[in-house]
Parts: structure tokens; sequence; C-alpha cells
């Protein structure tokens, strides 16, 4: 059996990714980036939603940290710095402290973070849009029960 160099067994595992598959790594991704706290982090980074000047959407930016937890209604401080971590580990965001007294820390998403970015505000916007149908649904699905 030749010997692949570490670039060809990349090439590889690569071509053998099926997140069907339990041990696959694409399925650890893909549980990671469903993740509600994840896809409401990219789109508040993405500067999804309202704006301070009454606008719906923005540019992407660098929010700090208290911004984050303000803007993200239910998040438990632990549950932000663990999906935080996640997403920088994974290339999607990156943080950048600043030594200021306190220290100033910003996160932003990386260009690879902004590519799922364009996905996920799909989603989200496709969630806000069909609400009232699926509600429908769920009533005439809970009447017949």
């Amino acid at each position: 059996m030749p010997t692949m160099t570490a670039a060809q067994q990349r090439a590889q595992a690569h071509e053998e990714y099926d997140a069907f598959l339990a041990q696959c790594p694409s399925r650890q991704l893909l549980d990671r980036i469903s993740n509600k706290w994840v896809a409401l982090i990219m789109a508040a980074l993405g500067s999804d939603g309202p704006q301070p000047n009454g606008e719906c959407a923005g540019e992407p930016r660098a929010m700090r940290y208290s911004e984050l937890s303000r803007r993200l209604a239910g998040v438990s401080q632990k549950m932000l710095t663990q999906t935080l971590r996640s997403l920088e580990r994974d290339g999607l965001v990156t943080r950048t402290v600043t030594p200021t007294v306190p220290v100033t820390v910003h996160y932003e998403l990386t260009d690879l973070g902004l590519s799922l970015h364009q996905v996920i505000r799909g989603i989200k916007v496709w969630a806000q849009a069909h609400m009232d149908e699926v509600h429908a649904h769920r009533e005439q699905f809970d009447a017949r029960g």
C-alpha cells in the first residue's frame, strides 16, 4: 500500500464526507451550525435585524461581548461564551482583544463566517416570512389530536 501525503489524505477524506454517517466530521459541523445560538450570533454579527438607526439590516460588523449578550435575549453568559469559542475554533468568528482598562474584546465574522452568514440569513428570513403559516398548521394539527 503506497504512503499518502497529508494533502492526499485530506483530499481522500474530503471525497468521503457524508453527513448521513454518524462519525463524519461534516455531521459534527452541521450539528454545530444548526444550533439556534450559532444562527443568532451569526445573524447579529452580520447585522441582521433592527439596527440602532432604525434600519432593518446593515453591513456585518464587529461587536463587543456585552453588545451580543444584550442583542440575544435569553442567552446565558455560559452559552454565549461556549458558542463564541466554538465559532472561533471553527474559523467562523475572530476574537480581537484590545488592551484597555477594562480589556475590550470584539467578535467579528471571518470570510468563512460571512459565507455561512448568507445561508443562515436566508433561513432566518424564511422562518420569519412563514411563521404565520406554521402557526396555522400547528393549530390545525393540534385540533385533530
